[in-house]
């Protein structure tokens, strides 16, 4: 009877989290699903029933690990990059999907005619576009106006005037999302549209 309800618990979780729109509450189904079915295999043990159900403990004491893993570093990534700004930080749609760099002083992340690979948002240091003249500080999303150009080529070279730590997101994961997510496209489509008035001096609409 325990084993039962545990299969159908499991099997519950597994279901929902195929609905799940985000990696966050994806993981923490995993992690919750992958528990219930070692303690589905470890009632095998007490059911002398072990031969056939250990693939299924075997299977899930290895996932749970990684599952714990991957949602730990998505929440760290989470808290370290909403520091940035006390007011709450206004990327974190992009969140799940970042990696966390670091770059010295003197290095550049990219240089004017490189083709566009990544989407940068800068927690710490100070990022100079040599060929725009403007300097770039904490908080600060860039680098996704080439990926969206026709040629994908950057159009000046950002230079770190100080030690830096930034996050990531490759281009081809940008485009994925654009073309497979109503809500990111519409905060893709505002950004742009929101340095198109910048550049010809109308202000916020």
């Amino acid at each position: 009877m325990v084993m039962e309800i545990l299969a159908w618990l499991a099997a519950a979780l597994v279901f929902v989290s195929f609905f799940m729109r985000t990696i966050v509450p994806l993981r923490t189904f995993a992690v919750a699903s992958n528990i219930v079915f070692i303690g589905y295999g470890l009632q095998g043990i007490y059911e002398d029933i072990l031969p056939k159900v250990l693939p299924i403990l075997v299977l899930h004491a290895a996932l749970l690990p990684l599952n714990v893993v991957r949602l730990r570093e998505i929440t760290r990534t989470t808290r370290s990059i909403r520091s940035i700004q006390e007011t709450g930080f206004p990327y974190d749609f992009l969140l799940p999907f970042m990696a966390s760099i670091a770059r010295q002083a003197g290095a550049d992340l990219f240089c004017k005619g490189d083709h566009a690979k990544e989407v940068y948002v800068l927690k710490s240091g100070t990022v100079y576009l040599k060929e725009l003249g403007k300097s770039l500080g904490p908080g600060t999303l860039f680098g996704e106006v080439a990926v969206f150009s026709e040629d994908a080529v950057r159009v000046a070279t950002a230079h770190c005037q100080t030690d830096c730590e930034l996050f990531s997101i490759t281009g081809e994961k940008v485009l994925e999302l654009f073309y497979q997510d109503r809500n990111f496209s519409f905060k893709i489509a505002r950004l742009l549209a929101g340095y198109a008035t910048e550049r010809q001096g109308l202000g916020p609409a």
